[in-house]
């Protein structure tokens, strides 16, 4: 019989723990209908729990809301502001998975993530990059690809006066490497 993780080669379970280093989680909005302005947080931290059955598996992870670069120090203190993440009020954004499922060959990691207190239900697609035999560590590696798609007035972010001029639509996108505990 041949299940999920037959299909994954080199499968593994275990804890794996995020690498920041490696990993980036990135986002993308229209500004005035017309540019897309790109962004990243560049302090990530969380788990992947790998299981017999992959679709039983599990993931947590943790941004730091006050690590947001979009590459332009005026508009990184204003996307920090109360108009859009209030780092002060809402250090941290996170997400928990609520389970895996397979749709037509796809992973889909379905979710809760918390924004400015928020917390509301989002999927993930994702792509599962590897699991490699070590890092740089001396540690078994595994990564993964996903994205999703959010509304930031879902999530209290209105943009202020300048709200107007940028997308509600959010495209996140992660790339996750991690070490095996």
């Amino acid at each position: 019989m041949t299940t999920h993780a037959d299909q994954i080669p080199d499968y593994r379970t275990g804890t794996w723990t995020i690498d920041p280093v490696h990993s980036d989680i990135s986002f993308v909005v229209r500004h005035l209908g017309v540019a897309k302005v790109r962004g990243t947080f560049d302090h990530v931290e969380g788990t992947i729990v790998t299981h017999e059955d992959p679709l039983q598996s599990e993931v947590s992870a943790v941004i730091q809301t006050t690590s947001v670069n979009t590459r332009n120090d005026t508009r990184d203190n204003h996307v920090r502001s109360t108009d859009f993440l209030d780092v002060d009020g809402y250090p941290e954004m996170k997400f928990r998975s609520t389970g895996i499922r397979e749709k037509d060959g796809d992973y889909l990691i379905d979710g809760d993530l918390t924004l400015r207190g928020i917390t509301r239900p989002v999927t993930l697609e994702a792509e599962i990059g590897g699991f490699a035999g070590t890092g740089p560590e001396g540690k078994p590696v595994v990564g993964f690809s996903a994205s999703t798609e959010i509304s930031r007035t879902d999530f209290g972010v209105t943009g202020g006066a300048a709200g107007a001029g940028v997308s509600d639509t959010i495209k996140i996108t992660l790339d996750i490497e991690a070490a095996l505990d």
